[in-house]
């Protein structure tokens, strides 16, 4: 490709990663996610079948996770504000209030309308486990379009390995080491055509009375998922889905977690604990490869 040509395909990929946050992320008072949840427990809302398509997938691995992954989790994400200024453990009370207004269920979807329609005043969606992924697989897709064959996408945290590499071999991604600083990693997968998406305590956290808080909130409890996992990703054709995937996984546990990856035979996980121990879903086995001596591949 020549010069005009690389900016018109990185132009379009940021026009599209652009669209998606417009239409989805809750920090933008205009965007329709921000409106659905201002019409909470009033009327439904029109949206676009982008978004709607997203909500209606974000929806359907609520009752694929037994309400795990939840994306009517908004006003938690709200109270906690972790990657923002405002940061902090909230009151038992104010935890409990937000509890009582997450329910997937209450999530009521028109596909003629496209309209969204939360049940309940005080709902309010949260798309931050899903759309990032969606804006990744849109971007891919254009590619695909343009006809462009080997890429490699990296929303931080979601990689999508576009094609193959320029000599017809696999990409080499590294699988970071969720103790350490973003460019250490504890192994590496090859990948064709596939999204790697991790989850992982490191990723948006805040320090407080000399404690850790990390941004996977478990709607059971209310605070931040402590189950013993450290971080998982997530191997599958479609980058929403993995992106939806790795969160799910992570609040499932190691055990339970590993057991749901393996069910699901067009997905493969990488789990790794607080202890680490890497645990590997049986499809992954061949593509993954240690490098770091500090951890173990574990059946246990």
């Amino acid at each position: 490709l020549y010069d005009g040509e690389t900016d018109e395909l990185f132009n379009g990929i940021f026009s599209r990663v652009s669209e998606v946050e417009q239409k989805m992320s809750v920090n933008r008072a205009d965007s329709e996610v921000s409106s659905i949840n201002a019409l909470a427990g009033k009327s439904p809302f029109v949206v676009s079948e982008e978004t709607y398509g997203v909500i209606e997938k974000g929806k359907s691995y609520g009752e694929l996770t037994s309400g795990r992954f939840d994306i009517a989790i908004g006003p938690l994400v709200k109270l906690w504000g972790i990657g923002t200024d405002a940061a902090k453990v909230p009151e038992p009370d104010a935890v409990r209030e937000c509890l009582s207004h997450i329910d997937f269920h209450k999530i009521i979807l028109d596909p003629e309308a496209h309209s969204v329609f939360l049940a309940e005043a005080g709902m309010a969606l949260d798309l931050g486990g899903i759309a990032k992924g969606w804006a990744a697989e849109k971007s891919a897709r254009y590619l695909r379009e343009q006809g462009v064959q080997h890429a490699i996408l990296d929303f931080g945290g979601n990689i999508y390995a576009y094609g193959t590499k320029p000599d017809g071999s696999a990409w080499r991604i590294g699988v970071q080491n969720p103790s350490e600083p973003r460019g250490k990693y504890i192994g590496i997968i090859e990948a064709k055509d596939k999204a790697v998406v991790t989850s992982g305590k490191y990723e948006r956290f805040f320090m407080e009375g000399g404690k850790r808080y990390h941004h996977i909130l478990d709607i059971q409890s209310g605070f931040p998922v402590e189950n013993g996992v450290a971080s998982v990703t997530i191997v599958t054709s479609d980058s929403t889905d993995a992106d939806a995937l790795s969160t799910s996984v992570f609040t499932l546990g190691v055990k339970e977690g590993l057991a749901f990856a393996e069910s699901r035979p067009e997905i493969e996980a990488i789990i790794i604990d607080e202890e680490n121990k890497v645990y590997l879903t049986h499809g992954i086995e061949s593509a993954f490869k240690l490098t770091d001596p500090a951890f173990m591949i574990t059946g246990d």
